[in-house]
């Protein structure tokens, strides 16, 4: 795992200011790939006129020499599309509670868990998910190594629909009577955690550009996306369903802990058709009993 796998994601950003902060916090700590979601623009009218949502020359002139973070980000329209493939997605909250998540990292446990998370070079080598034949690695194209940190809205922080797309939680500890931080103190003090855990990134000290052709694991480790990993949620809890699983209600929730837990598990393509198999020969085996 490298710097350059990370991708910092801002959702429904409001001061165009605070945004040139989180460029110049990303790239004194050796990350420069900026996400921004906004819902009110959306597609490729959002890639051509991002200052509709947020005055671009107020985010340069706050993000002093960091301007081309801003210069490289990519505008979605929604989370969902946002982090669609990524392997890994962590949400920051200061709230917890019923329909959030249950445990949350501090920023330098995000930071080591990102560091041992199974996506990671040299952690595996499973044949037939490497190499491509024109010679560039699988992740490079395919993006299934990018991990998310995803910082909500100034004001409101992530929403519960927000924090449920994401895999894992994650809060800066501070003083209850004022808990709290300015958006871009929050990014700087986890993109500090990830500089020390991580290291400096050879490309990004280099100048190149991060955004193409490096492969994110050496090309052998692609863990699932998201979109790849709801698939095959759907495929899993389809077997189980047809098995007479759901005849109570609960499905959704089992969902949302088996994309979550396989998240986390960094599962290959290959093991993701396993696992659904074995689900798929239970199902059938299943109907054939009286």
């Amino acid at each position: 795992m490298r710097l350059s796998d990370v991708v910092i994601v801002l959702v429904r950003p409001s001061e165009a200011g605070n945004v040139g902060a989180v460029c110049r916090a990303m790239m004194n700590m050796g990350l420069s790939r900026l996400r921004v979601v906004v819902p009110a623009v959306s597609g490729e009218q959002a890639a051509i006129e991002p200052s509709r949502a947020l005055n671009g020359s107020t985010v340069r002139s706050r993000a002093v020499h960091a301007g081309e973070v801003w210069d490289k980000a990519e505008f979605f329209g929604c989370l969902e599309d946002a982090t669609a493939d990524c392997g890994l997605v962590i949400g920051t909250t200061r709230r917890m509670g019923q329909r959030r998540k249950v445990h949350s990292l501090t920023p330098g446990e995000t930071a080591a868990y990102i560091r041992g998370w199974p996506g990671t070079a040299g952690n595996g080598n499973e044949q037939g998910d490497g190499i491509a034949p024109d010679g560039k690695g699988v992740a490079a194209r395919e993006g299934g190594g990018t991990v998310a940190l995803v910082f909500g809205n100034e004001r409101t922080g992530l929403e519960d629909r927000e924090l449920k797309i994401c895999n894992l939680a994650a809060h800066i500890p501070a003083n209850d009577a004022f808990p709290s931080l300015n958006l871009s103190h929050a990014v700087q003090i986890f993109c500090y955690e990830l500089f020390l855990a991580l290291g400096p990134d050879p490309v990004a000290a280099s100048g190149e550009d991060l955004t193409v052709d490096a492969p994110a694991h050496g090309g052998r480790w692609v863990p699932l996306d998201q979109k790849r990993i709801a698939e095959l949620v759907r495929s899993v809890t389809s077997s189980l369903e047809s098995l007479g699983f759901y005849r109570q209600p609960g499905r959704e929730e089992q969902e949302q802990f088996l994309q979550d837990v396989f998240s986390r598990a960094a599962l290959t393509q290959r093991e993701a058709e396993y696992m659904a198999n074995i689900f798929f020969k239970a199902a059938r085996l299943g109907s054939r009993q009286p």
